[in-house]
């Protein structure tokens, strides 16, 4: 049999981190970054994963504080983001080159016009450490519309990698069928699903099984792997959101609040996930794998009605202004 399809159906080692960043310190977090990436690499990784806004903190204040509260936080948070086009995404694409990887990972990014306007944004490097792309949250959840704005449609992007066909979604957005719905339909393959440790959610609300539903769902409905990369909740952080309010250390200590793991196309689990501690964890993929439980549902092809359905998916990008500096030249018609 011939094996001429295997570099669009690559097998691939894979990992993702689960870890916290230097709690407000872009650029320390951005060296542990560039050493998990060499580790993970040196494990045979061609993909690695990060958490939600790794770079540099994951606003906990908004859950605990009242906003008045929390605007001194989100100050510090301000001042600890980045830009695009900034030095720490110069050197995480430095990383990625090196070390022959794709990295997906989370930051805070700021506004490069609007002060004090942040974005949860996911960035696509490539293994050539070119920026593929980012991904701008869609919807902040619930408090954490106090810290950032929504993105816009024309991130919703999946992006051609040695391991694959590529899309990320940044935590809640796992639960928007649409927009999972709009990666799937340009070929996903390989998705990269990326959360916080929430040890602040309702009691009645699990995040690590929360977490595992949703990275199950996509993979079993999309026929795809799934990798998901959460942050933890350090002693770090714990100290910080807890002087003076001694009454968040046992909240933010809350076990079963954060959960990796990389699941398979049938929506089975590949080896062992990650809860609550830090570490790597690995798998071997085959993109082939993808190709049988088609047969069953295929959602973006002869498993649905494209005659009932129909999505329509803008993606503009949107803008706080558009400036007309010159006017259009006049057409003959125009002339006098």
């Amino acid at each position: 049999m011939s094996d001429a399809s295997a570099p669009f159906l690559p097998k691939s080692r894979v990992a993702a981190v689960q870890a916290a960043p230097v709690f407000l310190d872009a650029a320390a977090t951005v060296d542990k970054a560039c050493a998990l990436i060499a580790e993970a690499a040196g494990n045979g990784a061609k993909l690695v994963a990060f958490p939600e806004v790794f770079v540099a903190a994951y606003p906990y204040w908004n859950w605990l504080m009242t906003p008045i509260e929390g605007a001194e936080w989100h100050e510090r948070l301000y001042r600890a983001s980045i830009l695009v086009e900034g030095p720490e995404v110069a050197a995480l694409c430095d990383a990625a080159r090196d070390h022959g990887c794709t990295v997906v990972i989370g930051i805070n990014e700021r506004d490069p016009v609007s002060v004090g306007t942040l974005y949860n944004t996911n960035l696509i490097i490539g293994a050539d450490g070119r920026l593929l792309g980012r991904h701008r949250k869609l919807v902040p959840t619930w408090a954490e519309k106090l810290t950032w704005a929504g993105g816009d449609g024309s991130s919703i992007r999946v992006y051609d990698t040695p391991v694959g066909p590529l899309g990320t979604l940044a935590c809640g957005e796992n639960t928007n069928t649409l927009a999972r719905f709009a990666l799937l339909s340009q070929g996903e393959l390989v998705h990269v699903a990326n959360y916080i440790a929430l040890p602040v959610a309702p009691a009645s609300y699990n995040m690590a099984e929360a977490i595992r539903i949703r990275a199950t769902a996509h993979s079993f409905e999309g026929k795809v792997f799934t990798i998901v990369a959460c942050s933890t909740v350090s002693k770090e952080i714990i100290v910080a959101m807890s002087a003076d309010r001694p009454q968040n250390h046992d909240l933010l200590s809350r076990p079963n609040s954060a959960w990796s793991g990389i699941i398979d196309p049938h929506g089975h689990l590949i080896g062992e996930p990650l809860i609550d501690v830090e570490g790597i964890v690995y798998a071997d993929i085959d993109l082939g794998e993808c190709i049988r439980p088609k047969l069953m549902h295929d959602i973006i092809g002869g498993y649905n009605r494209f005659d009932i359905f129909n999505l329509t998916i803008d993606r503009t990008p949107r803008a706080s202004a558009l400036f007309v500096d010159e006017l259009p030249p006049a057409t003959d018609e125009e002339e006098p």
